[in-house]
């Protein structure tokens, strides 16, 4: 009997092995870009690290986000700065600020030409990274012998792009932003007519006037990055990778490009086969509060709880500002749960919590949570998306603006004028989308959308690093038109032969047609004097 069972069972047996996919632990190499950026990675890091795969990741001796030791990963510090300083981003956060209360356009704009020299000084620091990175012979030697599958890093600095080209690995971006700007504008397609240029805060139905000011500001910024960027970067292409090699092919070249958005948050517009999106992969179902907030979150009753938080760059505010906030706050009937470093606003009232740090994953996900005042930072947009949160956003910095831009298109956010909010006018706004349910239902409607997807975001991103692990690279999904030249890739060249072509002939048909035409009036002129 036994006998029988195990013969009709090993067939059946014999099928499942072979049908069930067979998981590698495969050696990644990550080159991370520090700050929040590594914040995003990290989750990459962790994912890979829990599907076996061995993971080591490069950092600086100066970082501080990236730890040294993990249980997650094997860490190489280079003994070079990265150049990526938290102090430089918070001093320009806090000094914006000032001005914007100020409305001194002067100072905005000398503001701005300091940021600027201290980018070119963070280029010059990381060039001097890369340089004593690549020409360390033993660490390269190192690297090379590990014989990775994968490299993976975030293009918003240029160090992992080289890197990993120098290697000759196959090369996955974890990607939202690059020097060139936006991700899609390096690789991707990108009509001007419709596709607004990010910071820009337009939509993607732009009026003439914002057509013109969007290719003005393209025109602009990429000059900017042909002449005061690009220079120093493909200097070093060229000394490390080879001969009439530019930085902007290597960023082009890559496999795989892990992009942290997606076109519910995104206005739709071209894309390529190897943009793999993966916003909110970050999100998760929210778990349960610890006691004492759970308590005070449930003492708002059906009035429900608002959360704040403006990220880690802006630990406070003004004081009149912070006043303001705090004595608007205090009139509402809602709880306020309220993310803040900076000195407690005398005006704060007994509906307040006011936290160090506070669970906001937990918190937007919690079915209490009425609206989110954020500063509209990528990851804290997409995890109220997830949510179904709406937004009332400060927008302050960097791409801020025009992320909540996206969301106020969408009927799902409303903004504050930093430069003139006071207690009146932050008041009506936040009573304004707790009022209004179409706020709600918008963001909810978006939630919807996001989630209603076959595979989820980080399970998307692994599947597609590690297909690039199996298959040594996706060739067949990155189109070679990076190879071509502007005027090759515009087809300009084309064009022109086609004009002269044209030209030809209609001006061959003329010259013959006045040729005859002169034949005849020769011989009509003859005929007459006969």
């Amino acid at each position: 009997m036994n006998g029988k069972v195990f013969h009709m069972l090993w067939p059946v047996t014999l099928t499942l092995l072979v049908t069930v996919a067979v998981v590698q632990s495969g050696n990644v190499l990550i080159f991370p870009v520090d700050g929040s950026h590594w914040v995003n990675m990290n989750i990459l890091v962790e994912a890979l690290h829990a599907k076996g795969h061995n993971i080591t990741v490069i950092r600086m001796s100066d970082s501080w986000y990236i730890k040294e030791f993990s249980p997650h990963y094997t860490s190489i510090t280079l003994k070079s700065s990265g150049g990526f300083s938290e102090d430089i981003l918070e001093t320009f956060a806090s000094r914006l600020i000032t001005i914007l209360r100020e409305g001194s356009k002067w100072g905005r704009l000398k503001l701005e030409i300091e940021l600027w020299q201290s980018s070119l000084k963070i280029m010059e620091t990381e060039r001097e990274m890369i340089i004593n990175m690549i020409e360390d012979q033993q660490l390269m030697e190192s690297l090379k012998k590990t014989k990775y599958d994968l490299f993976l890093t975030d293009p918003a600095m240029y160090g992992g792009v080289i890197l990993g080209n120098y290697l000759k690995l196959p090369i996955v971006y974890n990607v939202r932003w690059a020097i060139f700007g936006e991700g899609h504008f390096v690789i991707a397609p990108s009509p001007l007519s419709y596709v607004p240029v990010a910071m820009l805060e337009l939509p993607d139905r732009m009026s003439f006037l914002e057509r013109v000011k969007n290719v003005v500001m393209y025109i602009i910024a990429e000059t900017q990055v042909a002449f005061l960027i690009a220079p120093t970067y493909n200097a070093l292409c060229e000394r490390f990778i080879g001969p009439g090699v530019n930085l902007f092919s290597l960023v082009q070249g890559a496999d795989l490009w892990l992009h942290r958005a997606d076109f519910v948050f995104e206005y739709p517009r071209p894309t390529m086969p190897n943009i793999v999106y993966m916003a909110g992969f970050q999100c998760k179902p929210s778990k349960p509060l610890p006691q004492d907030l759970e308590d005070f979150v449930q003492s708002s009753g059906d009035h429900g709880v608002i959360i704040m938080s403006l990220g880690t760059l802006i630990g406070q505010l003004p004081d009149d500002v912070a006043e303001a906030i705090a004595e608007a706050f205090a009139e509402l009937p809602q709880k306020i749960i309220w993310r803040y470093k900076g000195k407690r606003p005398s005006a704060l009232g007994n509906n307040t919590l006011m936290m160090d740090w506070m669970p906001q994953n937990d918190l937007l996900g919690h079915p209490k949570t009425r609206a989110f005042v954020a500063h509209g930072g990528t990851n804290g947009v997409q995890e109220a998306i997830y949510h179904g949160v709406p937004i009332i956003g400060f927008g302050l910095i960097f791409d801020q603006p025009d992320n909540l831009s996206k969301m106020r298109v969408r009927g799902a956010a409303k903004n504050i004028d930093f430069a003139t909010v006071d207690k009146e006018s932050f008041l009506k706004t936040v009573k304004e989308v707790l009022d209004d349910p179409t706020y709600r239902e918008n963001m909810q409607r978006l939630s919807r959308l996001h989630k209603d997807v076959p595979v989820k975001p980080l399970d998307n991103a692994i599947f597609w690093m590690e297909f690039v692990m199996r298959h040594k690279g996706a060739a067949h999904l990155r189109t070679e038109s990076y190879k071509m030249p502007w005027y090759s890739y515009h087809s300009v060249d084309v064009i022109l032969v086609l004009i002269s072509a044209v030209s030809l002939i209609i001006l061959t048909i003329y010259a013959v047609i006045r040729y005859f035409c002169c034949r005849i009036c020769m011989r009509k002129t003859k005929i007459k004097l006969q």
